[in-house]
């Protein structure tokens, strides 16, 4: 039996995930919660197998940073995220925050079970648009020389692609490392036109396959 835990901030979201979930012979939603705080809370006390997290609650904690403490304080949790969001940012930032997959709210009811079903084995589930849009950026980056470019980068190149892909602002990166946000800017530019990269997504993605952020993927 999977336990599932619902973290949505729309009450008629939870109702409706609840019915539909329960009605699966291997699923049982175990409990709810309205927004991020209150879903770590009922995850330590009730200790669910999978925790299906929103990813935009407004009111108190948001999705991403629910599911990066709760995976400090669980780590054996399984995280599948569910957002309206059809964005790589968006997902590179799910990924990174530690959660086992994402699925659009948009989705099939049955593409939403495969996806619980994969991610309570241990696997990794991401919606069909994202995995076509994953792999298209993997070619594109092999065409463009890219997965070999990774000792092209200095030490505090890497040091700041590191930082950026974890979303920390240009001064932060200066505090952090202790050197001047010019200094910042330049480094992020060299690296960027080493990796011949426009975009924070696609740093994300190449930080990831590169396991700069603790995993690869």
């Amino acid at each position: 039996m999977i336990r599932i835990l619902l973290v949505d901030d729309h009450a008629v979201v939870r109702m409706g995930l609840t019915m539909l979930l329960n009605n699966h012979p291997d699923m049982q939603v175990i409990g709810e919660a309205s927004e991020g705080n209150e879903g770590i809370k009922k995850a330590l006390k009730l200790k669910p197998n999978v925790v299906v997290m929103d990813l935009s609650m407004p009111h108190g904690k948001d999705g991403l940073s629910a599911t990066a403490e709760l995976k400090k304080l669980m780590p054996e949790v399984n995280i599948l995220i569910l957002t309206m969001h059809d964005d790589e940012e968006y997902l590179f930032r799910a990924v990174q925050a530690g959660a086992s997959g994402c699925i659009l709210k948009s989705a099939p009811h049955d593409e939403l079970m495969s996806a619980i079903e994969s991610v309570a084995l241990g696997d990794a589930y991401l919606h069909p648009a994202a995995t076509k849009r994953l792999m298209e950026e993997y070619l594109a980056s092999t065409k463009h020389g890219n997965n070999d470019t990774f000792n092209l980068l200095s030490d505090r190149e890497k040091e700041v692609l590191t930082l950026v892909a974890k979303g920390y602002a240009n001064k932060e990166i200066a505090e952090q490392l202790v050197i001047s946000v010019k200094t910042v800017e330049t480094h992020k530019g060299n690296l960027m036109e080493k990796l011949q990269m426009k975009t924070r997504p696609e740093l994300v993605e190449y930080a990831l396959k590169k396991g700069l952020l603790g995993y690869g993927m």
